[in-house]
């Protein structure tokens, strides 16, 4: 048995169907009063649909999250709650807007609640990402994990089935990184290759039939765990690409997560054997890279970076960027394996399965 260190995190989940009727339940256990509602622009229906159940206790609603949380737009939030009065927020929708409070409790410390439309699995993390001149940085605080989090299956029902797929395997992606997580454990692997194995189970199911309960209710239980993990473990190599590309290339968030993590984990393949057990497993496939690869593929996802809008000409730079403050990871991949990422993300870009 190895050595490990396990902390479990102060957070309230409540799942099921028709979960959302207890919203105005948990906002008064966080002993709130006035919650600002978050959203995108394309979802300030959901957003509208929060505050007729929140009455009195909506302060109001911010309908300008946007992907990879740009200072900026964080700034002109928390300025918004603090006029307001707001004493905590509800983020409903994906990782953009449950980034978006992760940014305003940073800040201001108010407690979230979260209302995850999407498999993102950002409200189990106690991670923030903010994007500034370019760049994406992240870290980790207590104060921006959701303090609560509702996950009502029907709400994903509406949930694009291109978008249910990508959205899972970069849940898939929180997992898998956690196999191999420098402080991994034992409790830890045990719900990634459970969250894992339900996406896995769930995606397919989606894409023949968006309507099925069952699948979404399946693929809400694998974003839960697969979250949980990343909430509780570093990341690797994987995250770190995502970030660069999402960062400073304004590359989509989920389907880049999609396109990479076959290549990420083929990697490091070699230097983390009792993962890619887990991992293959999950998958019913011979070979963890090869199945996320399939997992994308047969399911209609995007396999190519230059397929969502990455260059070719940025390759080089984005490699740069990547070795230049590298994460832990079971291979290194800092400047002197700097070839070797370019020519991942090369195989990235072309779509080809991974090596």
């Amino acid at each position: 048995m190895q050595d490990f260190v396990y902390t479990s995190q102060p957070q309230r989940v409540v799942f099921g169907a028709g979960a959302l009727k207890h919203l105005g339940r948990e906002i008064d256990a966080l002993g709130a009063k006035r919650a600002l509602v978050l959203s995108t622009p394309e979802q300030r229906k959901q957003a509208e649909r929060v505050a007729d159940l929140l009455g009195a206790q909506a302060a109001g609603i911010f309908d300008r999250a946007v992907m990879h949380v740009p200072i900026e737009t964080a700034r002109e939030a928390r300025e918004v709650a603090r006029q307001l009065g707001a004493d905590c927020a509800v983020a409903i929708g994906g990782g953009s807007t449950t980034g978006l409070g992760k940014a305003i409790a940073l800040d201001s410390g108010l407690p979230i609640l979260a209302i995850p439309t999407t498999y993102a699995g950002s409200e189990m993390t106690p991670i923030y990402g903010l994007t500034e001149a370019g760049l994406k940085k992240t870290g980790k605080d207590p104060r921006v994990l959701p303090r609560t989090v509702i996950y009502d299956p029907e709400l994903s029902r509406t949930l694009p089935v291109g978008l249910s797929v990508t959205s899972g395997i970069n849940a898939i992606a929180h997992a898998a990184e956690g196999l191999y997580a420098q402080d991994s454990n034992p409790v830890m692997d045990l719900m990634a290759q459970e969250g894992i194995s339900a996406l896995a189970r769930a995606l397919p199911a989606i894409r023949r039939d968006a309507q099925d309960m069952e699948a979404r209710a399946d693929a809400l239980y694998g974003a839960w765990l697969c979250g949980s993990v990343l909430g509780n473990v570093g990341m690797a190599l994987h995250h770190k690409l995502c970030h660069t590309l999402g960062g400073s290339f304004n590359l989509p968030h989920a389907e880049v997560h999609t396109v990479v993590l076959p290549h990420a984990i083929a990697f490091n393949a070699q230097a983390a054997p009792k993962a890619m057990t887990r991992i293959s497993r999950a998958l019913g496939s011979a070979s963890g890279p090869q199945g996320l690869y399939a997992l994308a593929k047969d399911n209609g996802a995007p396999v190519a970076l230059r397929d969502i809008g990455m260059r070719a000409e940025d390759l080089d730079r984005a490699a740069d960027i990547a070795v230049s403050n590298p994460y832990w990871n079971p291979r290194p991949f800092g400047p002197a394996q700097r070839d070797l990422i370019r020519a991942l993300l090369q195989r990235a870009w072309e779509g080809v399965p991974p090596a």
